[in-house]
């Protein structure tokens, strides 16, 4: 067994290193804590709950061989098998329209940005010669390279189409707010964390080991900080006007995928600093699992009793589960960035790389963004404790698993933000051997 500072080969395509084991823990996690959502919102919906979980553990398999891929032919093979199971979970009550339409559309837009992705890696091959991310690197810093330079640009583009589909990036975002509103809730938030991330994961490794070349990594930096504003920005907007839980936690979602792509445009390649863009994110994304699963571990504890997913629905939630409309009030504020929490700690961190980055009006844009999202986040809270319920309904009983998850998320939620030590080393270790490719 390798030690956590090494870095080994597997079969040319896969590397073991600090930040893909960061990731594989990460999708265990994840899939850990789906699993308790599923098991009593499963039992009632469909007859096929054993094979729900066997895609779980596929899902979770393709995460684990995309994280540590070293190859671009390995990337995109994952990619697609972590793909298809999302696209077989995202559609699996098959009998409801709206899982069906979510399944669709996640399968047409997916199978597009696949293909896009892929040409983006067949100009790289073409300018290089090699599939491989190192090869990659040395290839496109030769002089021979230079004379393709002109296929770089393009193919950066095309790469951001593909890893910008799966963080759910603006302008390749249309097919979540469907989808999440769509697929069963438990799938939601599998895919709205666990597939985000992968996304996330994947595009540091191209572009900080294949192009973290001083010139070429300046191009892809000022791609991510617009990605980052269109994306921060118009999913708060959007989610300003939406009365669907889901949807709102959809572009929620959405923005919170442009304030993570803060840490990668802001990206310093000194491990030794506090704030190295990339340990932001590992922390953001840290963070955003347990939050966004717990929150919607909530909705699926209020579906379950009442059926309903309309945030007025939600109204008086204080008298009839005070437990539940506590907790999902501490999650809003873990989104929103308040601290005490495990989201105050992820925006602390991708915002001081912005600072040492003297990326100011990025940061300033953010900033705005911010207050914009609590805004609709409070919202929520207002219905819970302030609009009164339209009809008296009966207590919310919540089972045991769905109890664990929440305890487990908001447990692990408020301790990131009180004791984050061990979570911050953990996260700037995995990120120094990304960071050592841009010295």
């Amino acid at each position: 067994i390798p030690s956590i500072g090494a870095d080994v080969s597997v079969a040319t395509m896969l590397v073991l290193d600090p930040f893909a084991l960061f990731f594989k823990a990460f999708a265990l996690l994840a899939v850990g804590l789906i699993i308790l959502l599923s098991t009593p919102y499963m039992q009632t919906r469909t007859p096929f709950s054993g094979e729900f979980y066997a895609f779980l553990l596929a899902t979770a398999l393709a995460i684990c061989l995309a994280v540590s891929a070293s190859n671009l032919v390995m990337i995109y093979l994952s990619m697609e098998f972590l793909s298809i199971t999302s696209y077989v979970l995202a559609g699996y009550f098959r009998q409801d329209r709206k899982s069906g339409e979510a399944a669709l559309k996640y399968f047409l837009y997916g199978s597009t940005a696949s293909a896009v992705m892929l040409y983006g890696m067949s100009l790289l091959y073409g300018a290089t010669g090699t599939t491989d991310l190192a090869g990659l690197a040395a290839g496109l810093s030769t002089s021979a390279a230079g004379q393709s330079a002109w296929l770089l640009t393009p193919a950066i583009v095309l790469l951001l189409a593909g890893f910008g589909f799966k963080a759910s990036l603006v302008p390749f975002h249309q097919w979540a707010p469907d989808t999440y509103e769509g697929a069963p809730t438990p799938v939601t938030a599998f895919l709205s964390t666990a597939s985000k991330a992968t996304g996330f994961a994947i595009l540091m490794r191209v572009f900080l080991v294949g192009m973290g070349d001083g010139a070429i990594a300046s191009q892809w930096i000022s791609l991510l900080v617009a990605l980052s504003v269109v994306t921060m920005t118009l999913g708060n907007l959007t989610a300003l006007r939406q009365t669907n839980i889901k949807r709102l936690l959809a572009y929620s979602s959405i923005a919170q995928a442009g304030y993570i792509l803060i840490g990668v445009a802001a990206v310093l390649g000194d491990p030794a600093r506090t704030f190295t863009g990339i340990n932001g994110v590992l922390i953001y994304l840290l963070a955003y699992l347990f939050t966004n699963v717990g929150a919607f571990a909530v909705v699926t504890a209020i579906e379950d009793a009442t059926g309903k997913l309309d945030i007025k629905d939600y109204s008086g939630l204080v008298r009839r589960a005070p437990w539940l409309a506590a907790l999902l009030f501490f999650f809003l504020l873990s989104l929103a960035g308040i601290p005490p929490t495990g989201g105050f700690l992820g925006k602390f961190f991708v915002f001081g790389a912005a600072v040492q980055s003297q990326m100011w009006v990025l940061l300033a844009i953010a900033a705005i963004n911010s207050v914009v999202a609590a805004f609709y986040y409070l919202n929520i809270v207002r219905y819970m404790f302030f609009v009164p319920a339209t009809e008296e309904g009966e207590s919310i009983r919540v089972g045991w698993p769905l109890q664990s998850a929440l305890a487990i998320t908001a447990v692990i939620t408020l301790l990131l933000g009180i004791v984050p030590g061990r979570v911050i080393a953990w996260a700037s270790e995995s990120a120094r051997s990304l960071l050592l490719a841009l010295r």
